[in-house]
């Protein structure tokens, strides 16, 4: 389903001066319509208290939401965050988390992705989606 043909080391070298850079997000797969990456939980990515900040779980889950939607716009198109929501379900204090997008509805003008991240345990921590507008590019 995607039809731009994105690496995990283009998405890494594109994040590296953002924020999901900033915060440790690294992509470790790409397949055909779902992305894969890991976020580290340290002390750029936790609350006062020593658990993930809910925070970066939705950074985590907006930055795989929007790469999947661009991967799968055509030229000329863009794609803007309209809506994003998490639960948090389980707590993590230390190690990694995973995440993986997968798309819900993929149409012209709206796109819905669904964001699982889990623990090393491959446990539920956070589940999100986020509702993504599709927008001619101007300019």
């Amino acid at each position: 389903m995607f039809i731009k043909s994105l690496t995990p080391q283009a998405i890494n070298r594109l994040n590296a001066s953002s924020a999901a850079g900033h915060l440790g997000i690294e992509c470790t797969e790409v397949g055909p319509d779902y992305v894969i990456a890991r976020m580290p939980v340290e002390t750029r990515t936790k609350q006062p208290f020593g658990l993930l900040h809910g925070g970066a779980s939705v950074l985590l889950a907006e930055t795989l939401g929007s790469l999947a939607a661009y991967a799968s716009i055509e030229e000329g198109k863009i794609a803007v965050g309209l809506d994003i929501n998490a639960n948090h379900l389980r707590a993590v204090k230390e190690g990694f988390v995973y995440a993986k997008a997968l798309p819900i509805h993929v149409g012209q003008t709206t796109h819905v992705w669904e964001i699982r991240i889990t623990n090393e345990k491959e446990q539920l921590v956070c589940i999100s989606r986020i509702t993504m507008a599709i927008l001619d590019q101007k300019g």
